[in-house]
């Protein structure tokens, strides 16, 4: 059982479709807008999925980029 088992398919889905994203891209750095444009989501949505995989420590946010929460360091 994965921490994304207990929320709705379509969000499940979308938070694994990120999670993928960003495990195949280590280097993956994006603001919102352009987590929002990539994914087809609108801007509320968006940071509410952004924010669940903050708060889950599967990403991280520095200054406005979303990167993976493993990375020792930012990525230029």
């Amino acid at each position: 059982m994965t921490e994304f088992d207990a929320v709705a398919p379509v969000d499940r889905d979308l938070n694994l479709r990120i999670c993928a994203e960003f495990q195949e891209m280590p280097g993956l750095q994006l603001t919102l807008e352009q987590a929002c444009r990539l994914w087809a989501v609108d801007r509320a949505r968006g940071a509410e999925v952004l924010q669940k995989l903050v708060d889950a420590a599967v990403l991280r946010q520095v200054g406005p980029y979303y990167l993976r929460s493993d990375l020792s360091r930012f990525c230029d």
